[in-house]
């Protein structure tokens, strides 16, 4: 079963189409990047995913839940980090975290087990009492990762979850996180526009214009589109080239 399955999504807000038919699936312990331009649909798509709007056409399944009648369930599967910090800056880390633990209904024991196996694995342990202001950018996205990880998803969802990391921070949390899908069978998908940011191992699913235009690993979609990924984003999405459905 896949941790995953996006099946002929539409969304429009009124007469403008966001999102065209898109498909694709993430499977257990795979890391899938979701590249596109500013205004492809990848808000719209995190939205869909979250549940924030909710599905028009088609369908979204985590680990087999429908979105449309099984929400709960499918959302108990999913961790999400957005874009934008939902931190509490002036609690400490261990606050911020055994507060969400509550909001999940995880019980003081649990909750307890819980905290203390994220503050180790994400490497905050020393920073337990630290008000979350006192720290960078980087150990917060740390923090944020804890957080999602916490009623133990099998999906970590994270938009733009880069934006405002120096180099050094972006590379961290870029091998931080296929760490854990190599190591725990997480499943992410991780929005972004930054090239840099895919490997040639990952699944890359490339959006435009509300439309999936490439799907497949990103190693054979730069074989198959120019030899390298900058070619073939570069010819995936300009205007009239992309040709929607393209597989590798």
């Amino acid at each position: 079963m896949n941790t995953l399955d996006v099946s002929d999504v539409s969304f429009a807000y009124g007469q403008r189409e966001a999102l065209k038919h898109v498909g694709f699936s993430v499977a257990p312990g795979r890391f899938a990047a979701l590249l596109g331009p500013n205004g492809a649909g990848k808000s719209t798509l995190i939205a869909l995913l979250t549940r924030l709007y909710d599905v028009q056409q088609g369908d979204i399944r985590v680990c087999g839940c429908s979105l449309r009648n099984a929400a709960r369930p499918a959302l108990r599967q999913l961790g999400v980090v957005f874009q934008q910090s939902t931190l509490d800056l002036d609690l400490s880390v261990e606050q911020n975290l055994r507060y969400h633990a509550s909001l999940h209904g995880l019980s003081r024991r649990q909750g307890n087990l819980r905290v203390e196996a994220e503050l180790a694995r994400q490497g905050l342990d020393e920073r337990r009492r630290e008000p979350v202001r006192a720290l960078n950018i980087g150990h917060r996205r740390r923090v944020e990762i804890a957080r999602a990880l916490l009623h133990e998803p099998r999906l970590l969802l994270l938009d733009e979850a880069s934006v405002g990391l120096d180099p050094a921070s972006r590379l961290a949390l870029n091998q931080h996180l296929r760490h854990l899908c190599r190591e725990q069978g997480l499943s992410v998908l991780w929005t972004t526009h930054l090239l840099d940011e895919v490997q040639p191992s990952d699944d890359l699913l490339i959006l435009h214009q509300g439309r999936l235009v490439a799907s497949g690993t990103a190693d054979a979609l730069s074989q198959a589109h120019g030899g390298n990924l900058d070619n073939a984003f570069a010819r995936l999405t300009r205007a009239p080239g992309a040709t929607p459905g393209v597989k590798a």
